[in-house]
């Protein structure tokens, strides 16, 4: 069984005939993308329920919101949307080039590119690099009853959202155009 957590991952590339092959159904992919969205949320609420004293502190509302969700160190929306592309970008060609490593390595691999993404690129935005990441954590700040927990800066929650989804769009298509993928993937 193939794990994916990003819904990039799951909409851009489903690898086919290896043995951890997922059918690229609608039907699949429907419930990978609840399931992603979903796991966030939920693990939201735990990470909530564990820290509850601490949340219950006074601390800046903006804190608060920070371990929910992403936000820019500068807020400039086609800025940050820039960053957050580039960061998708370069996890999905990565995972389309590499992803076909019969070893144990693949994924020590794609964790090293997240981190090298995260000390890179991370600043500006955070770096959600994935719309699950995001989204499902900020509906858990907007739903849960956070003391002193302030707005969900639902304004901003487009940004890591629209841009990995553009980052992966535009990997997929310049992965195939440059026949650099070394699985057969399903692409959009």
């Amino acid at each position: 069984m193939a794990t994916f957590y990003d819904p990039n991952v799951t909409l851009n590339g489903q690898p086919m005939g290896s043995e951890f092959a997922v059918p690229a159904t609608a039907s699949n992919i429907a419930l990978y993308l609840v399931a992603q969205f979903l796991g966030a949320f939920i693990g939201a609420i735990i990470m909530y329920l564990a820290y509850k004293k601490q949340f219950d502190e006074d601390a800046p509302a903006a804190h608060k919101l920070g371990v929910f969700s992403t936000g820019p160190e500068v807020r400039s929306y086609g800025w940050n949307l820039v960053t957050e592309a580039v960061g998708t970008f370069i996890l999905i060609v990565f995972v389309l080039v590499a992803g076909g490593t019969p070893t144990a390595v693949g994924p020590l691999a794609v964790a090293l590119v997240i981190v090298g993404i995260g000390a890179s690129l991370g600043g500006p935005t955070g770096y959600a690099i994935n719309p699950a990441r995001d989204l499902g954590p900020r509906i858990a700040h907007a739903v849960l009853p956070i003391k002193g927990k302030g707005d969900s800066d639902w304004g901003y929650s487009w940004v890591p959202v629209v841009g990995p989804i553009i980052g992966a769009v535009v990997a997929v298509v310049v992965t195939y155009a440059l026949s650099l993928s070394s699985l057969d993937f399903w692409p959009l």
